[in-house]
């Protein structure tokens, strides 16, 4: 699928939201991408995980971590097409952590996903908690990179459709200062201070 193909995708199952967000990373957008419209269609799931595991099939990639909620179906999915083991972090205390019995062994190879990246944040956290266990981080990847490819994680960062999506902070949004409705569509909450 090329990156129009994926596009066209997210707009006709609904994906591609258009109004006034509050993203994860404290941001506010105009456009929003639900990839979970597209992925509760597990033959979408596939055919979009798959591209993604054929750009790390010589990676040696033993275990594709992500974290909550967004990056599980992603992760799951380039695990299968990899023939490895998915896990996933969650927010313990503020900070990412594996739980539920997930592990890293030590030298293990990992590919980190997620569904959507804007600043890279989680992906960062992920990274550097998959370091902190003794893994190596062998890349990242995510369906949709909406940093127009600036997102900085220390590592190479792939994705099916790279755009480059104004985002800007509460303090400078016209749609603020307009009165519009704001929507938190995504799963991670923000903290007020």
């Amino acid at each position: 699928m090329n990156p129009d193909a994926v596009l066209k995708l997210f707009e006709t199952t609904g994906a591609l939201l258009h109004g006034h967000f509050l993203l994860s990373s404290g941001l506010h957008s105009r456009q929003y991408f639900q990839c979970a419209k597209v992925l509760q269609y597990p033959k979408f799931a596939e055919q979009l995980c798959a591209q993604i595991a054929e750009h790390f099939v010589k990676h040696n990639i033993s275990a594709v971590a992500a974290p909550a909620i967004g990056g599980i179906i992603v992760a799951h999915e380039i695990a299968r097409s990899l023939n490895a083991r998915a896990i996933f972090t969650e927010r313990e205390g503020g900070s990412m952590a594996l739980r539920r019995g997930f592990e890293i062994k030590k030298g293990e190879r990992l590919l980190v996903v997620e569904d959507v990246i804007t600043t890279g944040g989680s992906v960062a956290e992920v990274i550097a908690l998959v370091k902190s266990l003794g893994g190596d981080v062998a890349g990242a990847a995510c369906i949709v990179d909406r940093s127009g490819g600036r997102a900085e994680l220390g590592v190479e960062l792939f994705s099916l459709i790279q755009l480059n999506i104004e985002t800007t902070p509460p303090e400078r949004c016209e749609l603020c200062r307009q009165g519009a409705p704001l929507v938190k569509p995504g799963s991670r909450k923000i903290s007020d201070g």
